[in-house]
């Protein structure tokens, strides 16, 4: 070989070598920056539809969490951000969409609405591709394996599941000395029924009694004949849960009646931007996550509280979702895989957040365990009057 040649094959050597080298050190810059990389939360929401005063003020309060995580480093290095779409008043078809647009735009982690049948577009479209799927406050059971098959092992709620909130509320009522109960039950949600269910349930436990039951549904303009036949029957409380413009209607119906029996409903009719100037609310009860009125029990719920401006207790599932999220990216040695994450999560037992001690298991993948506060409406005007955590979870 001449000398020009063995140059020759030298120098394509080194050019080889330099081409190695140049893929090195590109792995080892991809690595780093991709360890350093967001982790990205894609948030579909409802922003002025029905699930509007639900899901505001829990991505407001997670956004807040989200800049205090960052600020002391993020997880594991890597910062949070929140990128978010509208469902449109939770839209099918748009929902669909909303949660492929924030998929294709590198989302790890997807959250979504306060209810399991107005999220299932959602969820659907985060599951089949493989990424754990969160909601801050959707309170049945359905959000896992039970309504999306294997699939749904990816999907939990950091919402209260209706057994337990349910289970809470009847034990509440024991508390209180009522030993019978009328139930009012809307059947527009699978969560609302749930609640009453698991109300009647614990309440029958304990040795109370069901004097009435009575049904009305949202938009079935079918609440004031249920009224007016809880009216004609005495109890100790009325209980329901509810939201929306049959929860005003409900309260205002019996009020005007002249029937001052106690109410008491679950998390959805918490806050007082439903209240009626007359008859004005009063002898009314609901359990939620927080006091919103400036009362309650935590520091840091009450400063958060102030912080969004909150209506609703709610808001703090919002913050507690990221906590419990970076907990199981934590405990999963920074993972961001869907599977990975979701077998942390079913681990859950006690983990502490912002809004309470957080449990799942295989059966709920929907938080069971947690305390309550509970909010009573006198004259329209609210106050923090206790807590309660439910001792059973029933079997509905």
């Amino acid at each position: 070989m001449t000398a020009g040649k063995r140059w020759g094959a030298f120098g394509a050597l080194l050019a080889v070598l330099a081409l190695a080298v140049a893929a090195v050190g590109a792995g080892v810059g991809a690595s780093k920056t991709n360890a350093q990389a967001p982790i990205v939360i894609g948030w579909a929401y409802d922003s002025k539809g029905n699930m509007a005063p639900f899901d505001n003020p829990a991505l407001a309060a997670a956004k807040i969490r989200v800049s205090q995580v960052n600020a002391k480093g993020g997880v594991n290095g890597r910062p949070l951000r929140i990128d978010t779409c509208d469902t449109n008043n939770n839209n099918a078809a748009k929902a669909k969409s909303c949660a492929a647009s924030l998929l294709g735009k590198g989302a790890n982690v997807i959250f979504t609405t306060c209810d399991v049948d107005l999220a299932t577009p959602v969820v659907q479209e985060s599951i089949k591709r493989g990424k754990l799927t969160l909601s801050t406050c959707i309170g049945t059971d359905q959000m896992g394996p039970k309504r999306f098959g294997s699939a749904g092992k990816l999907a939990f709620s950091f919402g209260n599941v209706a057994q337990d909130e349910g289970s809470a509320m009847a034990e509440y009522a024991w508390r209180k000395g009522w030993r019978t109960a009328n139930l009012a039950t809307n059947t527009y949600l699978v969560y609302f029924k749930n609640v009453v269910q698991a109300f009647e349930k614990r309440f029958t436990q304990l040795g109370g009694k069901i004097a009435a039951k009575e049904s009305y549904a949202t938009g079935a303009n079918n609440v004031t004949a249920a009224v007016s036949r809880l009216n004609a029957r005495k109890a100790d409380v009325i209980v329901t849960s509810t939201a929306f413009g049959e929860l005003p209607a409900l309260v205002s119906g019996l009020r005007s009646l002249g029937n001052q029996t106690a109410i008491l409903n679950s998390w959805a009719g918490d806050g007082t931007y439903w209240n009626t100037p007359n008859p004005k609310v009063t002898n009314y009860y609901a359990v939620t996550y927080a006091s919103v009125f400036g009362d309650d029990p935590v520091k840091a719920v009450r400063t958060l509280a102030k912080q969004i401006k909150a209506g609703t207790g709610g808001f703090l599932a919002g913050a507690g979702t990221i906590d419990g999220l970076v907990t199981a990216i934590k405990r999963s040695g920074g993972s961001t895989n869907g599977a990975t994450l979701a077998a942390t999560m079913e681990k859950f037992r006690k983990v502490p957040t912002l809004s309470g001690l957080v449990s799942f298991s295989p059966q709920f993948h929907t938080v069971f365990g947690r305390q309550y506060r509970v909010i009573k409406i006198d004259d329209n005007k609210a106050r923090y009057v206790g807590a309660v955590t439910a001792k059973v979870v029933p079997k509905i």
